[in-house]
């Protein structure tokens, strides 16, 4: 199934302005930039300091898991399996499953989700957008995607749980 889809999108859904789009929201979850950069803003408000360590430390506990399991399962890139002359983006190193972007963004979204309804259902889309871009780029397998965004969601509930909410 995975070899199936990715080959769909590789397929039929490159054009002009897909081509320019996904690899932007791809760069987006480099690191948990846009994540750790919304929590930083969070943190200055008063009112939001709560939830921005909460993001901080979910967002951690995922990267955390995310390379252990990477390491454990050691599943190599589709570019790796499928050589490709270019991507669209830089070659990333390391192994293929479990996605850190999506890692990071489902537990960004999560956390956010609980703070506030609207704001977490924008970052559920973004995460969204970036999972599905790592999948447009040729890095990652949905099955990749959808494992990260499964120990994102773990995480961030964790975190919720452990601090009451």
């Amino acid at each position: 199934m995975d070899v199936t889809i990715i080959r769909y999108v590789q397929k039929h859904l490159h054009n002009g302005f897909t081509d320019a789009v996904f690899p932007f929201f791809s760069r987006l979850g480099n690191a948990g930039a846009v994540w750790f950069l919304l929590a930083l803003y969070m943190g200055l408000r008063y009112r939001s300091r709560n939830a921005a360590l909460m993001l901080f430390c979910a967002l951690a506990l995922s990267h955390i898991l995310s390379q252990i399991i990477k390491r454990a399962i050691g599943r190599p890139r589709p570019f790796e399996t499928y050589p490709v002359d270019s991507l669209l983006v830089h070659r990333p190193g390391g192994y293929s499953c479990p996605s850190g972007h999506s890692s990071s963004s489902f537990a960004a979204a999560t956390i956010l989700l609980a703070e506030n309804r609207r704001v977490g259902a924008a970052a559920l889309i973004l995460a969204g957008l970036i999972a599905f871009s790592r999948i447009f780029v040729f890095v990652h397998y949905p099955s990749d995607t959808i494992f990260g965004a499964f120990i994102g969601v773990l995480s961030a509930l964790l975190v919720l749980f452990l601090c009451g909410m």
